[in-house]
């Protein structure tokens, strides 16, 4: 019986090890990772050893000799939400080696494992080493040699703690990495002639099956490794280290003024060719570029003028960057500092290369529907619907979605933000109770979260559409049921009213089991369109688009659906488009139909209504979302279930012209709910909601 027991826990550990090994998340992320401006942000003086020192009219970083460990740090600052190093990468590094490498090796880049790990027979040689020095033991220079040859001899069969380094020699340039199986393994560039006191920009790029070296933007020196660059090397813990490999001995002795990594890319395209090859910039750190330039006068005294034009990563505009030309050699894009923005000059055309996950945010429940809004001062915000007792807006950074408040609900189905001037608000679906009420949110720049001001009694609300007429506010909700039968029912038309600061009815219009509304104006009209879904009989009802007409909607144009789940309206040039997510076919008690067609309506304009244009089978939609990235128009569906299974793909569809729309990636989701999309400092993301599962996913857009 024993003996089944230890057999069922050591399957079980099994389990757990493969899941956790398949949950290892790859750094994907495409922006690079300016390693020396992460470090110097902090206070120099806080550094012993570390001096910025100028030559040739540049600055650069200089690390003492009596200098320990100075510049180290975790790598998880900085490789977010990933436990293994990219497969492919580049190191951007601009060095100035002031004499000739005297040392075998003086190591620019470093990255150790944690200490903690369990360490081979060499590394705990080496370690005892180093504790001796440190407490002041003397050993015979002769032995101590003998001893450091032996561990070099052995480090390609042993757990090195280095997991990447990049180091020099005299004549040479190496890098040295975790291999398979654990092995160190190294690639040796040779002739490399750097010793010259003079400024160098290297670029090392490595992929799969190659690893090329240029150096000043000359043609690149490649190496073809008999063995693919390994793609599980584990970094959970590990530590950076700049100019050094965590101790004293084998420290760069040279001036460091450039050290990026790029994740996924090869970064020669991107400063390759340069005015200036010997410093061409990816991003150097704004500690070393705030330099005035100095020229000569011919009666021999010197003046100064300001630099206008900065290259590399960006940095915030500011007052202080106020007229400031910005050139981003990653979107290859000039843009102007106005004093709060950076405004686009001359910018390259995006096109979507591929998408990947970002970020995988837990939910304290399922979640039926996302909002993506800004708030001036605060920053880009989510808020989400949950089944639960509590809903929760998140605020974005630079790793994702972060929680920021939690709000009351109760089986929220719906956000939606709006603004009327200044003042920001949002407004909640409540369901599930014996009479449910929606509720308005008013944005506190004082208390810096949203406050109640208003309900209003709904019926099972699905959505909350928000629009403006002459000037004035209206919000219109959709009105799924009364009570657990009753689908016709009336939705609401509120109006804001100036006098009383609430929201009251203006317009009640007959929906039938009312999931969503759009709004939208073509030329001087203004048209409401809702989603009917269910009359308690069937899903084959007629959805209705209205047109604004002397202060109220009138019909303007009936179009049979299939439980009507969304409508989105778009523009490509001058044509008019809508859309509508059919989510299935159902009539009393058949069998439903999951896998039908949704259709996209383009606007007749000399017929005054719209005409089918373009089907396409989706399973169970509830949702589409309209986005572009430069030249080109997309559509993601919102998949949510087949008749089997909820977890299925939903699918992005690129415009293609007289084609119309055709797929072109393929995402998996979990009952999905809603997708929104949205954009943080020139990168786009997609985020979608799931209704079966306690998490939401963000995924990014990557371009070229």
């Amino acid at each position: 019986m024993s003996s089944l027991i230890f057999v069922q826990f050591l399957l079980l550990g099994l389990r757990v090890i493969d899941t956790a090994t398949d949950t290892w998340r790859h750094c994907t992320e495409l922006l690079p990772l300016d390693l020396l401006a992460f470090i110097l942000e902090q206070d120099t003086s806080k550094l012993p050893g570390v001096h910025v020192k100028q030559s040739g009219g540049l600055r650069g970083v200089h690390i003492s000799q009596t200098s320990y460990n100075p510049l180290s740090f975790p790598s998880s600052h900085l490789l977010v939400n990933c436990d293994l190093f990219p497969e492919e990468f580049s190191i951007v590094v601009t060095i100035k080696v002031t004499r000739p490498t005297a040392k075998r090796n003086e190591y620019l880049l470093t990255l150790m494992e944690p200490k903690q790990l369990k360490k081979g027979h060499v590394e705990e040689k080496e370690e005892r080493n180093n504790t001796e020095k440190d407490l002041g033991r003397q050993h015979d220079g002769e032995r101590h040699e003998d001893r450091e040859r032996k561990m070099w001899m052995k480090t390609k069969g042993t757990r090195g703690r280095i997991i990447l380094g990049l180091k020099l020699s005299r004549k040479s340039l190496h890098f040295s990495f975790r291999g398979h199986e654990g092995v160190t393994e190294q690639w040796r560039f040779r002739d490399i002639q750097l010793a010259d006191n003079q400024w160098h920009t290297l670029v090392l790029s490595a992929g799969r099956r190659h690893v090329r070296l240029t150096v000043d933007c000359r043609s690149p020196v490649e190496i073809v490794p008999f063995r693919p660059f390994p793609s599980d090397i584990n970094i959970q813990g590990s530590r950076f280290h700049i100019g050094s490999r965590g101790r004293r001995k084998d420290l760069y002795t040279g001036l460091l003024r450039q050290l990026v990594i790029v994740p996924g890319s090869d970064a020669t395209h991107h400063i390759c060719p340069s005015n200036n090859p010997q410093l061409a910039v990816l991003s150097i750190p704004p500690l070393l570029s705030d330099l005035t330039l100095m020229r000569k006068e011919d009666a021999g005294h010197m003046s100064t003028y300001v630099e206008l034009v900065s290259a590399g990563l960006e940095e915030s505009c500011s007052e202080l960057l106020q007229g400031q030309l910005w050139f981003n050699p990653l979107r290859k894009g000039l843009y102007f500092c106005d004093g709060k923005m950076w405004i686009a000059v001359l910018e390259d055309q995006k096109r979507l290369d591929y998408v990947v996950e970002h970020q995988v945010l837990a939910t304290s429940s399922e979640t039926h529907d996302v909002e993506v809004f800004q708030v001036p001062g605060v920053g880009l915000m989510a808020a989400m619907a949950h089944r639960s007792t509590a809903s929760a807006v998140y605020l974005w950074n630079h790793t994702g979605f972060q929680l920021y408040q939690n709000i009351s609900t109760h089986g929220a189905l719906a956000w939606r933000h709006f603004s009327m001037g200044k003042r920001g608000f949002l407004v909640v679906s409540n369901s599930g109770t014996e009479i449910d009420f929606s509720v308005i949110y008013k944005w506190s720049k004082k208390r810096k979260k949203f406050v109640q001001i208003q309900s209003l009694h709904t019926h099972c609300a699905r959505d909350w559409e928000a629009f403006t007429i002459n000037r004035q506010t209206y919000l219109a909700v959709a009105n799924h049921r009364q009570g657990n039968n009753n689908h016709t029912i009336d939705s609401v038309i509120y109006k804001w009213s100036r006098l009383r600061k609430a929201f009251e009815v203006h317009q009640m219009l007959p929906t039938s089991g009312a999931y969503d509304w759009e709004f939208f104006t073509v030329g001087p009209y203004h048209f409401l369109v809702v989603a009917n879904a269910f009359d308690g009989v069937t899903t084959s009802v007629d959805s209705v688009i209205y047109i604004w007409v002397n202060g109220s909607f009138q019909v303007f144009q009936k179009i049979k659906t299939f439980c009507a789940t969304d409508w989105e309206m778009f523009q490509i040039d001058s044509r008019v488009f809508l859309v509508v997510a059919n989510g299935h076919k159902h009539h009393a008690n058949r069998p439903s139909q999951y896998a039908i067609n949704s259709t996209i309506y383009e606007l007749d304009v000399n017929g005054q209504l719209f005409v089918r244009f373009q089907d396409i089978v989706t399973y169970s939609a509830v949702d589409w979302e309209f986005f572009s990235l430069g030249e080109d128009y997309f559509l993601v569906v919102a998949n949510s279930f087949n008749g089997e299974s909820y977890s299925l793909n939903s699918i992005i569809y690129r415009w293609q012209g007289y084609e119309g729309f055709v797929p072109v990636h393929w995402l998996p989701t979990i009952g999905c709910s809603d997708w929104e999309f949205f954009s943080s400092k020139g990168e786009s993301y997609l985020i979608y909601s799931s209704a079966k599962a306690p998490l939401s996913k963000v995924f990014k857009l990557k371009t070229f």
